[in-house]
């Protein structure tokens, strides 16, 4: 398997700032998730980081052209058919079946959600941020509108987990890597 690191250079190679941040943001959740539920914290961090690997550059191809880049590569099938299985129903018809995918394909629209949220606030911070904003922000459809609440509300049915309760989880999992995702508190 390759390292976290090689893995974090291959997902530069393809992304800019903006995706990077994201994937940062998805595998310190995914990797929340895996320590939770006694799974393997790296290979559901590998996951996380590198889902959205084709995403900028080839959009209309998303998760197909990542299998194929990380086949080239060398990568594991397991993680190859949780990122594929992310997209399902929007990209791809590859259904979510173990935990990691099921997680995988909850979380990455609600870390999304979750950081538009933390950037609103007068700290910018993750840190301070209640369920209760998350919630009252996922009822305003105008607000960042590109983190499809549907698929958020399906991936929890999925995990079987309150909507509320996997909200609240994605907040302490975000709150771990604040300082790497640019939403620590900071001295003014």
């Amino acid at each position: 398997m390759a390292t976290r690191q090689e893995a974090l250079a291959l997902l530069k190679e393809y992304n800019g700032d903006a995706l990077v941040t994201h994937g940062l943001a998805v595998e310190g959740t995914m990797r929340y998730f895996a320590r939770k539920n006694h799974e393997d914290e790296e290979v559901w961090g590998m996951v996380g980081l590198l889902h959205d690997l084709d995403y900028e550059k080839f959009p209309s191809e998303h998760c197909h052209k990542t299998a194929e880049i990380m086949r080239e590569r060398g990568y594991d099938e397991v993680i190859i058919r949780a990122i594929m299985s992310h997209g399902f129903g929007i990209c791809t018809d590859v259904e979510p079946l173990s935990l990691m995918e099921k997680t995988l394909y909850a979380i990455d629209e609600l870390t999304g959600l979750i950081t538009a949220c933390a950037l609103v606030r007068p700290s910018k911070s993750v840190m301070d941020l209640e369920l209760s904003s998350v919630k009252k922000k996922f009822k305003t459809l105008s607000f960042a509108a590109g983190a499809n609440r549907e698929v958020i509300q399906h991936g929890a049915a999925m995990m079987g987990v309150p909507l509320d309760e996997l909200i609240g989880e994605v907040i302490l999992a975000m709150r771990a890597i604040a300082p790497s995702l640019g939403l620590e508190m900071k001295n003014n």
